[in-house]
């Protein structure tokens, strides 16, 4: 069907919400971080992974994805944190990703809810950052770390964090239900 000049095309008000609240999300993935690491909370909190989580029930395992890269990068270019030395941000680059896919994989396809879509992907996202470590680290030249250190002490200082996702999402997702917005987001 040929597009008449001043005429908007199907799909391309869906497709402008979608990249608006991709974007939101992006920001908040800058923003979040910033805050927690001026009073030193950045690490523990893991600020960055809930708006890819939210972007990930809300816009799909593909935006999901692409907030997950996107964030870390923008970040550690424009703040330094995560760093790229030790390669932080590209374990980051991995993990939030596969965060952003795996809790949309469990709460839109396989229907488990937010609770459980998040601890999934919560669970899947640090093995794999524990995983990437080990790979790049002596790569960079810097000592490697054992592969399931996630599990074990990366689980455990990263535990808070883990904590407010498994409470802020599934909260966010039951008063702002995602439903409504693929209905808004797809026309």
């Amino acid at each position: 069907m040929p597009v008449v000049a001043g005429e908007i095309p199907p799909g391309y008000i869906g497709l402008m919400r979608r990249l608006s609240l991709a974007g939101l999300f992006a920001t908040l993935g800058l923003l979040l971080p910033l805050g927690f690491h001026a009073v030193g909370l950045g690490k523990a909190f893991l600020p960055m992974h809930i708006p890819v989580l939210l972007t990930g029930i809300y816009l799909g395992w593909r935006w999901g994805v692409t907030v997950g890269v996107v964030v870390p990068l923008l970040s550690g270019a424009l703040t330094g944190m995560p760093s790229f030395a030790p390669p932080v941000a590209l374990m980051m680059m991995v993990e939030l990703p596969l965060y952003g896919a795996s809790v949309a994989v469990l709460y839109r396809s396989l229907r488990t809810g937010a609770f459980l879509a998040v601890a999934g992907a919560a669970f899947a996202g640090r093995l794999t950052y524990g995983a990437t470590g080990y790979l790049l680290f002596p790569l960079f030249g810097w000592p490697a770390i054992g592969f399931l250190y996630p599990v074990t002490a990366g689980l455990v200082s990263g535990l808070p964090g883990i904590l407010v996702q498994l409470t802020v999402v599934p909260l966010l997702v039951s008063r702002f239900t995602p439903e409504g917005y693929r209905q808004a987001y797809s026309t």
